[in-house]
């Protein structure tokens, strides 16, 4: 992804297919049509400017400046807004350098690895639109990358057509040389993820009581960790914010460590060459589920050769068992992530079935 930062008149810019904005202490995206959008109305004005002999160079510049931050608010909107997870310092850094970066991919557009610093970005939808329900979305990627944009801001701006608010997770991947445990630092992640959107909800106009969370592979599990776990905090939590997300959505997610069904490596990944049984069982989430486990849709594929789709019916099983609502397909056909199959008008319709089901859409 290209960045542009403006920042006290000057501008750094990377070749990308999307551009950030620094503002203040924020970053704010745009994506590229948007962009271009912009700069053509921007060249028309400043062309428009240069027609007026009576404005000085200095005078000329300031306008030209003064467009640029009109047209790009106007056309970009500034609906997506990156935002540090941690106020302060982060729990559980070890203090190591920053050594995140994006890499192109030709399958998903682009994986980002490294993420020692995590992020929330926030996609806001129209305000005629807003409905009150929000999504934090976990990227897969085995919990070694994140698929930042194929399961992340691809998939949040299709909520916010839809009146959700959502949120673009950038979580911390496992790493020694960042983390003190790097077993529990994703999960401090989604905690805190839900603890802010929660803390932060009249601000961004959602409903306290519809902030859910969604997971792809290996952020399914985060996600379905996150929705087993939250009565185990890990994270400083003085006010006692309620840390359960209200609903999860889980796409082809790892639920299970276990030999028989679990992904390895995620499970490798996140605790390492030799966990123990404790370390097992403690993420293995289908031993977790409880009657106050949130209402839950999984979605998966019979033919995925990566996470078998065991992880989804013993989750769901688990849920029945317990009484939770929940919500289950299963595709005959398809490779894991849906690369190719079934479409994702078709898989995402699922879900937002559900959701108007759950009356979280109407």
């Amino acid at each position: 992804m290209p960045a542009l930062s403006l920042s006290k008149g000057t501008c750094n810019c990377q070749l990308a297919g999307s551009v950030k904005f620094l503002v203040g202490d924020e970053y704010r995206a745009c994506d590229m049509p948007d962009l271009l959008l912009a700069a053509g109305s921007f060249l028309r004005i400043r062309q428009e400017i240069a027609t007026y002999p009576t404005i000085n160079r200095t005078n000329h510049n300031m306008l030209y400046r003064f467009a640029l931050v009109f047209i790009l608010t106007g056309n970009c909107c500034f609906a997506q807004q990156e935002i540090p997870l941690y106020s302060g310092n982060i729990p559980n850094a070890t203090g190591a350098a920053n050594e995140e970066y994006t890499k192109a991919n030709e399958q998903v557009d682009s994986l980002t690895y490294n993420v020692s610093i995590p992020t929330l970005t926030v996609f806001l939808p129209p305000e005629n639109k807003a409905n009150g329900t929000a999504v934090i979305i976990c990227p897969g990627g085995g919990y070694g990358v994140l698929l930042t944009k194929r399961e992340g801001s691809d998939v949040a701006r299709i909520f916010n057509q839809l009146g959700v608010t959502a949120f673009v997770l950038k979580y911390r991947l496992p790493s020694d040389r960042t983390m003190k445990d790097p077993s529990i630092g994703p999960l401090q992640d989604a905690q805190r993820a839900i603890q802010l959107v929660r803390q932060k909800a009249g601000r961004w106009n959602i409903d306290p009581q519809k902030i859910g969370i969604m997971g792809f592979s290996a952020g399914g599990h985060l996600a379905a960790t996150a929705g087993t776990h939250y009565s185990e905090a890990l994270i400083e939590n003085t006010k006692n914010v309620g840390l359960r997300p209200d609903f999860m959505l889980l796409v082809n997610p790892v639920i299970s460590f276990t030999d028989s069904i679990g992904h390895t490596g995620s499970r490798k990944t996140l605790l390492g060459e030799t966990p123990t049984g404790e370390q097992i069982r403690r993420f293995s989430n289908e031993l977790h589920v409880t009657a106050s486990t949130p209402p839950s849709f999984l979605v998966h594929s019979n033919a995925d050769v990566v996470v078998p789709v065991a992880n989804s019916l013993s989750f769901y099983s688990a849920l029945q068992r317990n009484g939770v609502a929940t919500g289950l397909h299963i595709y005959a056909k398809g490779e894991h992530g849906f690369l190719t199959a079934p479409s994702f008008d078709e898989w995402f319709g699922r879900c937002i079935f559900w959701m108007k089901e759950m009356d979280l859409i109407k």
